[in-house]
């Protein structure tokens, strides 16, 4: 049972790199024009950012239909296209930039 269990955890966790390797490239096939990732200058936000603050809920949300969520982030304007992306794309880059910060904002302790 526990090899079972261990080839299951196995097989999970490489299906689960690879979602992440996947979009990695659907972010560098396009995102990477608008959106950095540790820094740098761009027109969109940054992902590390993104990731830190955003539940991995609102990021597919807002990657699936930016028109409809730009003020629930935040901004007074939408500059983002929408994208002509594949359910699995949308899942592979929003586990990508899930990804890029394990600890999230709302993680914190709140002060008592």
């Amino acid at each position: 049972m526990k090899q079972i269990i261990l080839l299951l955890a196995l097989f999970l966790g490489t299906n689960l790199v690879a979602d992440i390797q996947k979009g990695k490239a659907v972010y560098a096939a396009n995102c990477a024009i608008c959106h950095t990732v540790n820094g740098g200058s761009a027109l969109g936000a940054d992902f590390n950012i993104v990731s830190y603050t955003r539940t991995k809920e609102d990021i597919e949300a807002y990657i699936k239909d930016p028109y409809s969520m730009y003020e629930k982030f935040g901004y007074s304007a939408n500059a983002m296209p929408t994208l002509p992306l594949e359910d699995e794309e949308f899942r592979d880059v929003t586990d990508y930039i899930d990804s890029l910060q394990p600890f999230k904002e709302w993680m914190k302790k709140k002060k008592m």
